[in-house]
């Protein structure tokens, strides 16, 4: 690591009441005395104090500014810090920061400061990649999730994880140095039961990635129907703005419309397609073709079902698209005369179900909601549909660990392979330095969630996706 004094701008650009240009490295200290005019001398303040005054660069004042000081280790990056308070306008808060690095410090890299805080062991590789998640939350589980990275969840849970693979592959090292003291035998029952532990606990961590990336990412939704059934006038209350324009025509809706929603803690990444039917224009049939190729693509399919018209073949193509996928179906326009029931969309689905092949593998258990989009009614049960589809109704991050990492993902996913090995060589009778090997193949996997088992060039990589200030 780079031991200079790095600085940079941690707010956004964008003018606004205040702006803090952060100040990180052995010579935080002496860079703010040589600028700051004010009551004290800051090379001589304590720690943790702020301090009212004026940079100045030379003679010329820049602006006025409170200087928050706080010397190593107890700061965010474990270096001695500055930052300085000044007015949030996009020029100032350039000046301020120009003034800075003429004075000794250099422009810090994206991601800097945080990579520095993780480099000086003030947090774990997890808790440095929930920095960003929380900065780029979505919504108020994405939120929650990140904060409970934050507070080191995951590497508690990795940790415990970690050491009870190191203790079976030390005891097994030494047992092989010194067999006249040790006795291993009937040791493989015993470790096989540990390690069947192990890979429940690795498990439930690799599946939880799926709620994991819906919190994070939020949900690929598809808004499909027959025309005219009143996908845009849905879309448009989901949005609570005029988003798409609604008409009595039929195909008003030519391309994708795309909105992001929030609903129950969730976020929605929503398409409203071209509405779904056999039609002989060059334009239109190009969104009925998109319109499908969004559907095969989508974590959920939301059906709009037109109850006033009876069904025909558009909405059993539309039933058999959704064969394999998470689907809601709305029954709309249920302020006006309905022609079709629950029961009789229900019978429709079994019926197009039986004809499609592979689809006996699935449920056909869709929820169906009665709704109207014109007087708004039925969207807080679809609200709460939504949230037991994906996150099985309320969680809580207590004590629940959620991975939303890829790459943390892919570890865990080596660490499984490594330790289903094990149990391999355990069946197979093999030697228990086979074991060993596995076991330390997977301890180091494991590690890399955590930063002690990672090079300098992913370090490099993971850290340069960062905001500039942070």
């Amino acid at each position: 690591m780079r031991k200079d004094t790095i600085a940079a701008i941690s707010t956004g650009m964008t003018n606004s009441g205040i702006g803090i240009v952060r100040i990180s490295g052995p010579e935080a200290f002496e860079v703010i005395d040589r600028i700051y005019r004010g009551k004290d001398r800051l090379l001589e303040a304590e720690s943790h104090t702020i301090h009212y005054g004026y940079v100045k660069d030379k003679q010329e004042t820049v602006d006025e500014v409170l200087v928050m000081l706080m010397r190593a280790p107890r700061t965010f990056t474990g270096e001695d810090t500055v930052e300085i308070n000044c007015h949030g306008g996009n020029y100032v808060v350039k000046r301020v920061l120009e003034t800075v690095i003429r004075n000794g410090a250099r422009p810090a890299e994206p991601g800097e400061f945080t990579k520095r805080a993780f480099l000086n062991g003030k947090m774990d590789l997890s808790q440095a990649e929930a920095v960003i998640d929380v900065i780029t939350s979505k919504n108020e589980y994405a939120l929650q999730s990140s904060m409970s990275q934050l507070k080191g969840n995951i590497r508690n849970k990795i940790e415990d994880i970690r050491n009870k693979i190191i203790y079976q592959t030390a005891f097994i090292e030494t047992a092989l140095d010194d067999p006249e003291h040790i006795d291993i035998d009937g040791y493989s029952e015993k470790l096989k039961y540990v390690i069947d532990d192990i890979l429940v606990d690795i498990r439930k961590l690799i599946d939880s990635s799926d709620s994991g990336r819906i919190m994070k990412e939020g949900i690929q939704t598809v808004i499909a129907g027959k025309p005219n059934a009143g996908k845009s006038s849905l879309l448009n209350v989901l949005s609570g703005r005029e988003r798409a324009i609604v008409t009595d025509i039929e195909g008003t809706t030519r391309d994708a419309l795309e909105e992001q929603i929030q609903m129950g803690g969730l976020t929605l990444n929503m398409v409203d397609t071209a509405g779904i039917r056999e039609t002989d224009d060059i334009i239109e049939k190009m969104g009925v073709d998109k319109a499908r190729d969004y559907v095969k693509n989508a974590d959920l399919i939301i059906y709009v079902a037109d109850a006033s018209r009876p069904l025909d073949k558009n909405d059993e193509d539309i039933i058999q698209l959704t064969v394999g996928k998470k689907c809601i179906i709305l029954l709309n326009k249920s302020d006006l005369k309905t022609v079709v029931t629950k029961e009789i969309l229900q019978n429709t689905i079994e019926r197009v179900f039986e004809k499609t092949k592979n689809a006996g593998n699935y449920s056909k258990d869709i929820p169906m909601i009665d709704i109207s989009a014109k007087e708004e009614q039925g969207i807080q049960e679809f609200e709460e549909i939504l949230k037991t589809m994906f996150l099985k109704g309320e969680i809580s991050f207590n004590d629940q660990v959620y991975i939303t990492n890829i790459r943390q993902k892919a570890a865990l996913q080596d660490a499984c392979e490594s330790l289903n090995k094990v149990i391999e060589s355990i069946e197979n009778q093999m030697p228990e330095d086979f074991c060993s090997i596995d076991l330390m193949d997977a301890y180091e996997s494991l590690g890399s969630i955590t930063g002690e088992t990672i090079g300098e060039d992913l370090v490099n990589e993971i850290f340069s996706k960062f905001c500039m200030g942070k």
